[in-house]
């Protein structure tokens, strides 16, 4: 997503976060309504997708980032960071385990999708929503085990 270090700091916004949480059923959505849309079902794809990477860049900056979605964001920051600062390897092994889930979840997901299987399109969502949610819990204590450890890190705490 390209995501310079005052996109970040905008995408800390906990309305950010949250507002990126339904993204994936309202894809599946879009996707599903090729049934009743026929090609124009394009435009709900692409907006859902524009959405996905305007989202980061249009909230403001947080007045505050003591909050479990702030500390997410910013615990995902640390995470794609991790090559460059290494992490504890405990947090390391549960994110791949949990991004695994995720991809797991993505067989019924698009399966569902091909196929117009309404059980295999939710099942596939809530594997890779419970997996994101809870790879965004372990981005928190993650945040929290290194804020202290980086100056850099604790920098990102407003």
């Amino acid at each position: 997503m390209g995501m310079s270090d005052a996109v970040w700091q905008r995408h800390a916004n906990p309305i950010s976060g949250w507002t990126r949480v339904p993204v994936l059923p309202m894809l599946a959505m879009g996707i599903w309504s090729r049934i009743w849309l026929g090609w124009w079902a394009l435009l709900p794809i692409a907006a859902i997708l524009i959405w996905t990477w305007f989202n980061p860049r249009v909230f403001p900056i947080p007045a505050s980032t003591d909050n479990w979605m702030s500390k997410g964001v910013l615990g995902e920051r640390v995470w794609l960071n991790r090559n460059n600062i290494s992490i504890p390897a405990h947090h390391a092994r549960i994110a791949q385990i949990l991004n695994a889930l995720a991809g797991l979840g993505l067989i019924p997901f698009v399966v569902g999708l091909v196929q117009l299987d309404a059980w295999a399109v939710v099942g596939g969502t809530a594997i890779m929503m419970i997996a994101k949610l809870w790879f965004l819990d372990r981005m928190v204590w993650l945040f929290d085990d290194m804020k202290d450890k980086h100056v850099e890190y604790g920098r990102w705490l407003r």
